[in-house]
């Protein structure tokens, strides 16, 4: 599966108005691909609007990625965005494709949104780490996805919901204090290049 991860930084207070006219955009006939969350940030980058959207190829994301840079009003939101930024990411192989909450069965409202940097050539370990390491974590909050970036510098980005901020403190403190997690080996892949976002999920989006 692959996915993409558009950025809008907004101008203040628009968010409202921005989210249905982003999902109205990925609704058009001639649209690839399927809008499965719209966020906005809580706490990180503030005024920021993240779009993710997943499509069966690489084709159809290349396809709508053209689309919307070619629209003279991109997400609807050319009123609202003062930048737009765009990701292009392939899941991680072994993980389910994300799916909107009334499928998957996956809530919020408290989404985590988590880039860590890579070293060269740890791509494969930490797919396969993750992989060994993912499913006892899952029991104690569940991760939505992780996809490594296409583009830009090497990557990856991994998305997980929670009940509320304090339920995603607990979570983490009991998943390092069982060793369950981070996964055995994986820190030493990673760079100090990591960004955190805690995202709230808008009206239109399909991760509730």
């Amino acid at each position: 599966m692959y996915y993409e991860i558009a950025t809008l930084t907004l101008s203040f207070g628009t968010v409202a108005k921005a989210a249905p006219a982003a999902a109205a955009f990925a609704a058009e006939p001639q649209a690839k691909g399927e809008l499965l969350g719209c966020w906005f940030s809580d706490i990180g980058v503030l005024n920021q609007m993240l779009v993710l959207r997943g499509f069966q190829s690489l084709d159809d994301l290349k396809a709508e990625r053209q689309r919307t840079q070619a629209s003279a009003n991109p997400f609807g939101c050319a009123e609202f965005a003062q930048a737009i930024d765009y990701t292009s990411y392939h899941g991680f192989p072994w993980m389910k494709p994300v799916r909107p909450s009334a499928e998957s069965g996956i809530h919020g409202p408290v989404y985590e949104i988590r880039t860590y940097g890579i070293k060269t050539g740890g791509v494969q370990p930490t797919i396969d780490l993750w992989q060994q390491a993912v499913p006892e974590r899952d029991k104690i909050s569940p991760c939505v996805g992780a996809m490594v970036a296409l583009d830009g510098p090497l990557r990856f980005t991994n998305i997980w919901a929670y009940p509320s901020v304090d339920a995603r403190s607990k979570a983490r403190a009991d998943a390092v204090a069982q060793g369950i997690w981070p996964p055995k080996g994986g820190p030493a892949w990673l760079t100090t290049d990591m960004v955190s976002t805690i995202a709230m999920p808008t009206a239109v989006s399909p991760l509730k």
